[in-house]
């Protein structure tokens, strides 16, 4: 089990400089350039000294070695010192760090900072990792910190992280029999050309028991090789584990490497990528990187299955949950997308013989409809909007009802399914039982706690009173922070909102403006013109604010002071969400549910600063406007926002970030050496977490759910959006990113919490879509209560109610009328015509309509969350299989450990006789004497006469209980059978 690396490994920039040891994890510091001040040649620079207690990890030799392995047996170490370790005494180490000589001087907060860093860098020799410097000594720059986790530090972080490990011991999975097996076998073969070519991802019908990580078991474990059994992922979480610990007690009072990084202590902390992404040797030699981005992170392999397991083997549970709920959600995008595909073929399929359409195109009908704005428009006829009539058709026919209850049970199903597969998921890796690391305290919140601590103890009259209060925050400490976020939000929703009326306002204005316009082409042309040119506006607007309210959000969330990251983050994305999701959807709502409602009549308009009259819906329905704005704003923010942004960005950043590289370093490179792997990591931008990439999505299935029933070709471009997103993701995390942390993660977190809220709303803006903003009730009222031959015929007419043009007020009439004499004029609206003796009231027509339209909301929501309910009780959560495997699993490992403890206890139970036949006078002794003997609660197997010994339980004995030396005395030989018996 010795190490497996060559020297030659080195030269990749993954070792130490004896070739042999890991670079697991990177500190990086920058040294920054000061005055003209210069230490002369022959000036001795002060030397600090720290005393580290050992924690017994260090070895005799920890002198040489760490000489070795600090210095690099260099003249200079990097940050302007060598780290020297020499042996005191028993369980003593020095640790020295000094300045080289003729270096600068240090400013004195850099001082400060190079003794932090010190203290620091001597916790971590203590824990027992091992550290490692440039040879070369530089004055300013980078300088890279490499950290080592040796064979015993990492046993002992494993077990105190309870890591699952795979033991020796295995199973054959249980395969399906009869017509369920050639199912499968068929499957598996149209899944073939699909799948990645990745080792990784094809288990086998074998599988490993896994327990957690335990020294007193190494036996059962299958190490072969002691640097491999750990996988890199896996050695960087136990070394971060311990980075997040360390303290710094005498400097800077502050616990663990996120808040040296806060204070600028450290520029970065990352684990190492696995070498360089791009394939140069032979395709057998692939490391996991190379492998994930010929496989994974092409666009070409779009077709293929995802390597989640590789995935996370390399980036761990959280991101590896991420691409595999992005996976499940767009292969089941892949049903949704072809019925909308059927649904609007069906459209498309009906238009020519749709009644309602063709009744407003019939120019024989003869429809004089009152004029759009007062004065400037002239009276106009239906049959002008037969455009409009037919494309609204595409989208408002009975087709959509069908498609909005599919979508809304096609959300609960999602669900369900995501639930099963996570849990799957859970159980291959291991997931299952395993507890919530312990958080330690942001970086801010333990400044402002320790500010709190310093004020208390100035008041020391107040101090024994208020001792418990100043370990904690309270919430009179967030007060301040509350009402800010309160306040902030609130003028957020107010900002959305003056952008949303800002937009309405353009349309109005723009609208009154074209039609007074001279050119009949330009009048032609108001609606198509408004509208598009405001749902752009509409978008810009969008995207300016989403990246204003990200860092509002976070903003927001820091005044909030939360203790722990997880906190932070859930916090963090209830407000991005919330502010994101009112600027997406507000220009959406306000089409769907507000525009046209509060018009008035003719006669009697509503205006807006007393001169503009409150926009209409176009004559088919503002079905069609909603649909225009939702596909415009959901491609718009999907190109520019998800792709252009995501590719762009990032790399002008990187162009930045190596133009000033190249600036800072073009005169200082004589001997330049070839770049490491640290510097090549350096040089990638940090991650940032995965709450912009689940954002982009969320916000896209709100898309795709909420109003899928003016829009059923939401899901297709989704589907298109996320193939690429896929791929996109993969690549930046593949080429473009630092390596992330392996976190280890159960499921989601609260972003399931989002989806099962938004797919329960989505029931409901469905029901009042088709109810209140299509023409579908109207139609069913119509055709069941009204019409004379039961049919469609004469629709247009019973929507359309009349008025007299000698009501109009003074100087809202036309001025100049090319229509000749016109005595009365139709508005679309259910309202009593002027011979009536309630004149321009609304009708009995519009009650029964408004009736209808509530009785199917109730009925629509009722039916679907029944029927959600119903899919919901079908599946299980857990499948069949995984609950099968886990008793199987439970049932295995306990006849593992009952018969670890029988061998162990036919090996005592040898080394009592064979110790026994030692003794004096050459009497062997009996085997079962001074043993226990197995009685009805022994783990141990029979093999003791029964009443010649009390009849007691037994434990697992520990071989390290047992001397060489057995007495024959009675005494002894009890004293010795207590270590085997509880």
């Amino acid at each position: 089990m010795g190490p497996t690396s060559s020297p030659q490994a080195s030269c990749e920039g993954l070792h130490f400089c004896d070739g042999r040891r890991k670079v697991d994890y990177v500190l990086v510091f920058h040294h920054r350039r000061h005055g003209s001040i210069r230490t002369p040649a022959g000036g001795s620079v002060s030397r600090d000294q720290v005393s580290v207690v050992s924690n017994g990890n260090f070895p005799q030799t920890v002198g040489s070695e760490a000489v070795a392995a600090e210095g690099g047996g260099g003249g200079g170490g990097g940050g302007g010192g060598v780290v020297r370790v020499e042996a005191a005494s028993a369980g003593e180490v020095f640790v020295e760090l000094q300045g080289a000589k003729g270096s600068e001087p240090m400013e004195p907060a850099d001082h400060e900072m190079h003794l932090i860093r010190q203290e620091f860098e001597a916790n971590l020799l203590e824990a027992g990792l091992e550290i490692e410097r440039e040879r070369e000594f530089k004055t300013h720059g980078p300088t890279f910190t490499r950290i080592h986790a040796p064979w015993p530090v990492l046993c002992r972080e494993a077990e105190f992280l309870k890591i699952k490990v795979p033991t020796k011991a295995s199973y054959e999975l249980r395969e399906e029999s009869g017509f369920g097996s050639r199912m499968s076998t068929v499957w598996r073969k149209v899944k073939q050309p699909f799948q990645p070519k990745v080792s990784h991802q094809d288990q086998g019908s074998t599988k490993f028991l896994s327990h957690c990580f335990s020294r007193d078991k190494l036996h059962l474990y299958n190490i072969t090789s002691k640097d491999t059994f750990f996988d890199n992922a896996t050695r960087g979480r136990i070394v971060y584990e311990i980075l997040r610990r360390t303290v710094c007690v005498r400097t800077c009072q502050t616990i663990g490497i996120s808040t040296l990084i806060a204070k600028g202590v450290y520029d970065a902390a990352f684990p190492l990528h696995d070498g360089d992404f791009k394939v140069l040797g032979h395709l057998e030699e692939r490391n996991d990187r190379q492998l994930l981005h010929e496989e994974w992170a092409r666009y070409s392999a779009f077709y293929k299955y995802q390597p989640i397991d590789l995935v996370r083997k390399y980036f761990g549970e959280k991101i590896g949950l991420y691409f595999a709920w992005l996976g499940v959600y767009t292969q089941l995008l892949i049903p949704a997308s072809i019925v909308g595909i059927i649904v609007f073929g069906y459209g498309v399929a009906t238009v020519d013989t749709n009644l309602p359409s063709l009744e407003m195109c019939n120019e024989h009908l003869n429809f004089t409809m009152c004029p759009l704005c007062d004065g400037a428009c002239d009276f106009w006829h239906l049959s002008t909007a037969c455009g409009t009539a037919r494309a609204s058709h595409l989208f408002d026919n009975p087709a959509t009802v069908f498609f909005a209850i599919f979508m809304s049970l096609w959300a609960v199903l999602f669900l369900e399914h995501w639930k099963r597969r996570q849990i799957s998921l859970s159980f291959s890796w291991d997931l299952t039982g395993i507890e919530e690391d312990e958080e330690h305290p942001r970086p801010r919140y333990e400044t402002i706690l320790l500010q709190k601590k310093q004020k208390k103890q100035k008041n020391t009259k107040k101090k024994k009173k208020n001792e418990t209060e100043a370990d904690k925050l309270t919430w009179k400490d967030r007060l301040p922070g509350y009402f800010i976020n309160v306040s902030s939000i609130l003028f957020m929703f107010g900002l959305t909102f003056s952008a949303v009326f800002g937009v309405i306002i353009y349309r109005i204005t723009v609208s009154a403006l074209m039609a007074m316009s001279p050119d009949p082409e330009t009048k032609s042309n108001v609606r198509v013109t408004v509208t598009a040119t405001a749902v752009i506006i509409n978008l810009v607007v969008i995207l300016i604010l989403d990246e204003i309210y990200g860092a509002v959000a976070q903003w927001l969330t820091e005044l909030e002071i939360p203790k722990t990251e997880t906190n932070f983050e859930e916090r963090l994305i209830l407000k991005a969400f919330l502010l994101k999701f009112m600027n997406a959807y507000a220009p959406i709502f306000y089409v769907a549910f507000f525009k046209g409602r509060f018009v008035g009549r003719p006669g009697n308009y509503v205006y807006v600063f007393n001169d503009y009259r409150m926009e209409e819906c176009a004559p088919g329905g503002c079905l069609i406007e909603l649909c225009i704005q939702l596909s415009i704003i959901m491609l718009g923010k999907q190109l520019i926002q998800n792709n252009i942004f995501e590719i762009g960005i990032p790399k002008l950043k990187k162009l930045i970030r190596a133009i000033k590289e190249k600036k800072s370093t073009t005169k200082e490179r004589h001997e330049e050496r070839p770049p490491q792997q640290w510097d090549l990591d350096y040089a990638l931008a940090p991650f940032e977490g995965l709450t912009p990439e689940y954002m982009e999505m969320i916000i896209q299935f709100g898309f795709v759910s909420l109003f899928v029933a003016s829009f059923p070709l939401a899901p297709l471009f989704a589907l298109l959006n996320n193939v690429i997103e896929i791929r996109l993701d993969a690549k930046k995390f593949c080429t473009e990113l630092r390596r992330p942390i392996a976190a280890r993660a159960k499921d989601i977190g609260i972003w399931y919490n989002i989806l099962s809220g938004m797919g329960k709303l989505s029931v409901i803006i469905n029901a009042f879509v088709i109810a209140f903003t299509s023409d579908f009730i109207p139609r069913l009222v119509y055709q069941y209560m009204y019409s004379q031959t039961g049919t469609m015929h004469g629709f247009i007419d019973h929507t359309l109610s009349y008025f007299n043009v000698t009501n109009f007020k003074a100087g809202s009439a036309p001025h100049h009328s090319t229509h000749g004499d016109i005595s009365v004029c139709r508005y679309k609206d259910y309202r009593e015509p002027p011979w009536s003796a309630d004149a321009y009231q609304l009708s009995k027509h519009y009650w029964s309509v408004l009736a209808a339209r509530l009785a199917f909301v109730i009925l629509f929501q009722n039916l679907v969350m029944f029927l959600g309910l119903m899919v919901a009780w079908v599946i299980p959560d857990v499948p069949k299989t995984i609950l099968e495997q886990q008793k199987r699993e439970k049932k295995l490992l306990v006849n593992l450990f009952l018969q670890e403890e029988k061998e162990k206890f036919q090996l005592i139970q040898s080394l009592f006789v064979k110790d026994a036949s030692l003794q004096p006078g050459g009497r062997a002794a009996d085997p079962g004497r001074g043993l226990p003997v197995p009685g009805r609660y022994s783990t141990l197997p029979s093999g003791t006469a029964a009443g010649e010994g009390p009849r007691v339980r037994c434990r697992a004995a520990s071989f390290s209980q047992f001397s060489g030396n057995a007495s024959s005395s009675p005494k002894n030989q009890n004293e010795n059978s207590k270590h085997t018996a509880v």
